[in-house]
């Protein structure tokens, strides 16, 4: 049984996200996938299920839980497709737990991903928000997955420090901060100290809701976003309707072996 690493959103090792990848024959029990993705301890491992050329079933997993949607996993995922399991297939359609994802390959190398909008809508400035944020949050949104909070500048995004336990007593899965930039469109962090994952190197489902409130105040719907964590990551993110599309590259880090079928 393989197991891949595969760093994503990056065009060079050691930056991006991390995500492992194990290409099964069957998708294994939710039990045996948890443990798996607490022993890698990486912020998502991913379970493929070949259908067929070009159809697969998907899943993610946190060392917190299973999530619904997960972008850099899936970049993983395309990736691991791409070049391992069925070579040069153009488009990858994996069904998951938020519908049929669609992901085609590039000339040039990279991977764009298909994603639904993801819903958020205002919401005030609550005094845990203010607290997580070191008192700098502007403004708010929410709508049951990830807290969105825009701060004064791409400068307080960078120089953010987390204190966990108060970004735990703020509402929703997720926690993330966002400005606009000089260099690129908009910037963004991410926090999951919920799922056991304390800041996300780089997060392609927070970019569902990110794409579309940054599209409307900027006035256009092809962007660019950086992601300031350590490792960093950058993705090109179009919006078109209710639908998100999101552009990156990957880079393999190591395969190996697991010592048991799956």
């Amino acid at each position: 049984m393989k197991q891949y690493i595969v760093d994503a959103f990056t065009e060079e090792l050691f930056a991006g996200n991390p995500a492992a990848v194990l290409p099964c024959v069957s998708m294994p029990p939710a039990e045996l996938m948890q443990s798996i993705a607490i022993e890698n301890n990486y912020s998502e491992t991913a379970f493929v299920v070949r259908r067929g050329a070009g159809e697969y079933d998907l899943k993610w997993f946190t060392p917190g839980g299973e999530v619904e949607l997960c972008g850099h996993a899936t970049l993983a995922t395309s990736f691991v497709i791409h070049h391992f399991v069925d070579p040069g297939v153009p488009e990858m359609h994996f069904h998951t737990l938020s519908g049929e994802l669609k992901v085609r390959a590039s000339a040039e190398g990279g991977y764009t991903m298909d994603f639904p909008v993801g819903p958020f809508k205002p919401v005030p400035v609550s005094p845990e928000i203010l607290a997580a944020s070191g008192g700098l949050a502007v403004e708010a949104f929410y709508d049951g997955g990830d807290m969105i909070v825009i701060m004064p500048s791409e400068e307080a995004v960078q120089a953010f420090v987390p204190d966990y336990e108060l970004i735990r007593l703020v509402e929703g899965r997720g926690f993330v901060i966002t400005a606009v930039s000089d260099t690129y469109d908009f910037v963004s962090r991410c926090f999951y100290p919920k799922l056991d994952v304390p800041e996300d190197p780089v997060t392609g489902s927070a970019h569902t809701y990110l794409t579309p409130l940054w599209a409307a105040r900027l006035g256009r719907t092809e962007m660019t976003a950086r992601q300031l964590s350590r490792r960093g990551g950058t993705l090109r993110v179009r919006l078109a309707g209710p639908r998100v599309f999101i552009t990156g590259s990957a880079r393999l880090f190591m395969s190996g072996d697991i010592p048991f079928d799956l």
